[in-house]
């Protein structure tokens, strides 16, 4: 049996201007704390916009707002395996155009 994808949901939306704008309202307080991330001392969390496929609710949302838990796999290493770190190329001020 297929377990069914758990949606974490955490707001709604609704459709504007002939579909070229979603205008959303998220509760930050429902995302829980293991899909927040720091980068460069600011706080994240990816999201995904979904389209409502039975048509717009009760109240009119069009859309709906649920947490991206998409996350890469890892891949195991070997013990004893040395990682190599990628190399960084530091720009310089002189281009040749």
């Amino acid at each position: 049996m297929s377990e069914k994808k758990k949606y974490i949901k955490v707001g709604n939306g609704v459709e504007k201007f002939d579909g070229n704008l979603i205008e959303v309202s998220l509760c930050l307080s429902d995302i829980p704390q293991e899909h927040r991330f720091q980068y460069e001392k600011k706080w994240y969390t990816k999201l995904k916009v979904n389209k409502n496929i039975d048509g717009p609710s009760e109240y009119g949302k069009t859309h709906y707002v649920t947490i991206n838990e998409w996350k890469p796999e890892t891949k195991a290493v070997e013990p004893g395996t040395v990682v190599q770190e990628p190399t960084v190329i530091e720009p310089s001020g002189d281009l040749p155009f």
